[in-house]
């Protein structure tokens, strides 16, 4: 007799949410509390029931797993790059998950000095992540940061690396960044408030002397800000930056002098953003004063540092974004994007030469490396493509000529870049405006409207996703499936104003926008409403929440990860982590304008009597940015009001946060089961 699978119900337990004179009942609220033995037994209830669900595709997953395990070359290590005497090297090693952290002295033919074997520090535990390491201007101290928990509360240690002695002092809650002053023994970091996991306190740390003595220098008390330090390319100076989604502010000490007093650049105005790099006897501030929606460059002497001072070197343009720079001894690197696409801009000093690197694609993306000496006569950056792998590039500014360092491997016999077809393509969002669209399928497929296809979009925050390759999707093009993202609203694709619109009370624009684009698809024949799927996660997440309460019957099948669906009762609480840090992107709902649109659209108040698509919803218990209780809310409220029999799935990952799981392979068993879900939907099963 066939054994049934138990579907999981959570029970109700009604809670009343009343602001507003508003009232909304939230039956699940009470998944808010991971401490509680009955939350846990639920969502193990619901990792039970996803593997009863998935268990057919088990083999097909373990299958999946080694394909994409098999791209990735094991034996591998990083491209050296040299900093104050020291080549600095990042190896892997066959069989072993983790990165191990080696230098060598002045010639890469020298000595290799482990600095951390991460495979040997994270034995003991389930999840482990070193965060950063600094290396002391006299090169003989490390900071360090790990976290065990995956809430990305980090805890620095310092090791000595002629000894190889760990100190015994350790400064927890930290955000894993710290920073050495010239001195050797001053060190400052960043602190999280432990409720609100907010970056807001910098403190000083001597060498020796005890945490319990460590310095408070400043302290973050706009709870809508996050505070960070670092030290300047140039060593000349400790920064400390304040930033909120709007505006920032920075403090400047020299690093010669810690134990003076940290002096403000330009104190904070709502709504100017900028941020600073040092080079001889001035600043450079990337800024959107003065109207500068897309930022400009400008320049300032050290002395006098306030905004009637800076002077303009690269003016607004509206069509340019100016996204970042680079400093060099006789060149300044600027990296823009215009009408979507990344550009690496190169400026001498003197004036003479002003000229872009050809890129010949739509379909790439390209960045500044990592760059860490000022005499540099070569710029390193990195390039790949939806149908070419990443490439690491050395650009000699002297010579024009470029050197590929390294190309990534694709092991196994599956991948030929030539099989692939790569373009961009544009719909017409339903107010008129034009929205890209990055896709990528292996070539000789039929526009008939049976193709499979993947679309993947974000949204939010101005952060842009870029078309980009990656070995483990292969697995999914080689089996037929077209993969797209939709450069929606809410992101910077196409500059700063394409974020603006796709914010605050001009959010559902990053709604629409992806609703449009997923009509257009199947407009064109790349595929149809039966083989059409969404993936997005975390604010992404958001938007695979919303677009299924307004279009479910426009997908097959839906990817929600870590989602931040539970909106309205988020914002209202700022206990949560994130939460007072995002009025300015979500908008405050302490305020009835704002209340009102985020109802209007928040995934989990706007669960409705209908059908909706198959769906495979992820999180993790330990998540800091969405918290577990968000999806797992969702998938009960979905559970009982929808009217399908399709698959609603919910996978926590018991171990980790808002990342995943820790370990360079780890992390490929979760998308090996994600990929088995969709394939399974079209009933392909090898």
């Amino acid at each position: 007799m066939k054994n049934t699978v138990e579907v999981p119900l959570a029970k109700k337990q009604p809670k009343e949410l009343k602001i507003h004179s508003d009232v909304r009942i939230d039956n699940y609220y009470w998944l808010n509390d991971r401490e509680n033995p009955e939350v846990i037994d639920y969502l193990n209830s619901e990792n039970d029931y996803t593997k009863q669900m998935m268990s057919h595709t088990e083999d097909f997953q373990n299958a999946l797993f080694e394909e994409m395990k098999g791209r990735i070359k094991e034996d591998d290590s990083t491209v050296p790059y040299k900093l104050n005497g020291y080549w600095y090297i990042t190896k892997y090693e066959k069989g072993k998950d983790y990165p191990v952290y080696i230098r060598k002295k002045e010639l890469l033919t020298a000595p290799e000095e482990i600095l951390f074997d991460c495979n040997e520090m994270a034995k003991d535990f389930s999840y482990f992540n070193l965060g950063s390491i600094a290396i002391s201007p006299d090169n003989t101290l490390a900071c360090f940061s790990t976290d065990t928990v995956s809430r990305r509360q980090y805890t620095i240690q310092i090791k000595n690396l002629v000894t190889g002695e760990v100190y015994p002092d350790k400064i927890l809650n930290t955000t894993g960044s710290a920073t050495w002053a010239n001195d050797n023994k001053t060190l400052f970091y960043s602190m999280k408030d432990e409720v609100t996991l907010r970056s807001h306190k910098i403190f000083k740390h001597k060498l020796h002397s005890g945490t319990k003595n460590d310095e408070l220098v400043f302290h973050e008390k706009d709870e809508t800000y996050n505070t960070f330090v670092y030290k300047s390319k140039s060593r000349k100076y400790i920064i400390i930056g304040s930033s909120s989604t709007l505006t920032s502010e920075y403090r400047i000490l020299n690093a010669d002098t810690p134990d003076d007093a940290f002096k403000i650049f330009q104190k904070r105005v709502r709504e100017l953003d900028y941020s600073i790099a040092h080079y001889k006897d001035h600043f450079y501030i990337i800024a959107n004063s003065d109207g500068a929606t897309n930022f400009k460059l400008l320049k300032v002497n050290e002395t006098q540092t306030q905004k009637e001072f800076w002077e303009e070197v690269i003016p607004h343009r509206d069509h340019v974004l100016i996204e970042d720079i680079e400093i060099f001894k006789d060149y300044l690197v600027v990296n823009e994007r215009e009408n979507g696409l990344n550009k690496l801009r190169i400026m001498s000093w003197n004036g003479t030469e002003d000229y872009y690197l050809p890129f010949n694609s739509e379909t790439y993306s390209t960045y500044i490396g990592n760059n860490p000496d000022f005499d540099s006569e070569v710029l390193r950056y990195g390039f790949n493509s939806l149908t070419s792998p990443s490439a690491v590039i050395d650009y000699n500014f002297y010579t024009k000529q470029s050197e590929i360092k390294k190309e990534q491997e694709v092991l196994g016999n599956d991948f030929n870049k030539n099989d692939y077809e790569s373009k961009r393509i544009w719909a017409t969002a339903r107010d008129g405006v034009n929205v890209p669209i990055s896709i990528v399928y292996k070539k000789g497929i039929q526009l008939n409207g049976e193709n499979p296809l993947l679309l993947y979009a974000y949204g939010s925050y101005g952060s842009t996703t870029d078309p980009s390759f990656s070995t483990i999707r292969l697995s999914l093009l080689n089996r037929g499936f077209i993969y797209a993202i939709a450069h929606v609203r809410g992101c910077e694709y196409l500059g700063r104003e394409w974020y603006e619109n796709g914010k605050l009370l001009s959010k559902l624009n990053t709604f629409y926008d992806y609703i449009d684009c997923s009509k257009f698809l199947i407009e064109q024949k790349y595929t149809s409403n039966k083989h059409l799927y969404a993936y997005g996660g975390s604010a992404g997440g958001l938007l695979m929440g919303a677009i299924i309460n307004m279009n479910p019957e426009l997908y097959n099948g839906v990817l929600a990860a870590v989602p931040f669906v539970d909106v309205v009762t988020t914002m209202l609480d700022d206990t949560i982590p994130l939460t007072t840090g995002e009025y300015d992107e979500w908008g405050n709902p302490n305020q009835l304008e704002f209340y009102k649109y985020m109802k209007s659209y928040s995934p989990y108040d706007n669960v409705q009597e209908k059908e909706y698509p198959n769906m495979l919803v992820t999180t993790g218990l330990y998540d800091s940015q969405v918290q577990y209780w968000e999806p797992a809310k969702w998938v009960a409220k979905l559970r009982d009001l929808k009217k399908d029999s399709n698959k609603l799935l919910l996978h926590v990952n018991m171990d980790s946060g808002h990342g995943g799981a820790s370990g360079r392979f780890e992390s490929i068993k979760e998308v090996a089961l994600e990929y088995a879900f969709l394939l399974d939907l079209e009933g392909i099963h090898c």
